[in-house]
């Protein structure tokens, strides 16, 4: 098997000496679940979960290792097979020794960051760089994907944001207004206006809170109303400015 080398680390979990234990609310954990599910795309779905199942784990120092397949098998596979298997594998394993506590009222919350789409794992350089050299067609299927499903899946939203997938934003906007439950939508939103470095967002009170220096990765902003119709606004002009 080729050595590929990962690009993305699966951020580490806070340790239950940071953070207080406390059990979230029935909503809150509802919704928690809610923000965890990915979406399983059709395409060569029974041949590509053959084949990862045949996968061998390669240990590399105790907590990191690769499970890919060889190139040989990885270069047979058709775009859209090579869409499946990085939407439902993960390259890249970090193992995390620590627990994170619960997030209280994480349904009441708009985050600064997505959770981790694939838990102790993530993207391989090498599928990374298949997304983002097919950008275009890897949002076409993402975009067919969602308008059958209604569901933008956390695996979609990373390779939303992986890929730099402005020109989806318009589509994501509607929808989220379709039942404006998936506030992780526009953290997607936020995290383009920031790779596109929009001036507007980027001085904003809300960048500061979500990204500054005193930020973590579970930084957010109340959901409410003005906050949802700020952020659709900002990336409404974000997106025509870039069209």
């Amino acid at each position: 098997m080729a050595v590929f080398m990962a690009s993305l680390v699966p951020v580490t979990a806070f340790s239950q000496e940071e953070l207080p234990w406390k059990e979230a609310s029935a909503s809150s954990q509802a919704y928690h679940k809610y923000r965890q599910k990915t979406t399983i795309p059709p395409y060569g779905l029974a041949k590509v979960k053959k084949l990862i199942s045949g996968i061998v784990y390669l240990e590399n120092d105790g907590d990191n290792g690769i499970s890919g397949l060889s190139n040989k098998a990885y270069m047979a596979l058709s775009l859209r097979e090579k869409f499946t298997y990085h939407m439902i594998h993960a390259e890249v394993s970090s193992q995390n020794c620590d627990v994170s506590p619960p997030i209280l009222d994480e349904d009441k919350k708009i985050f600064g960051n997505l959770p981790d789409a694939f838990d102790e794992a993530a993207w391989s350089e090498r599928q990374e760089n298949f997304l983002v050299s097919n950008r275009d067609s890897v949002l076409a299927l993402i975009k067919a994907s969602v308008s059958r499903t209604n569901r933008v899946g956390l695996n979609y939203k990373a390779a939303i944001v992986q890929v730099n997938g402005r020109a989806l934003i318009p589509f994501l906007i509607e929808t989220y207004k379709r039942d404006q439950k998936d506030y992780d939508i526009l953290t997607v939103l936020m995290l383009l206006m920031k790779k596109g470095e929009y001036k507007p967002f980027m001085t904003s009170a809300s960048f500061v809170k979500l990204y500054g220096s005193k930020s973590t990765y579970l930084s957010f902003i109340d959901h409410n109303k003005a906050n949802e119709e700020l952020i659709i606004n900002r990336a409404t002009a974000f997106y025509n400015g870039h069209k």
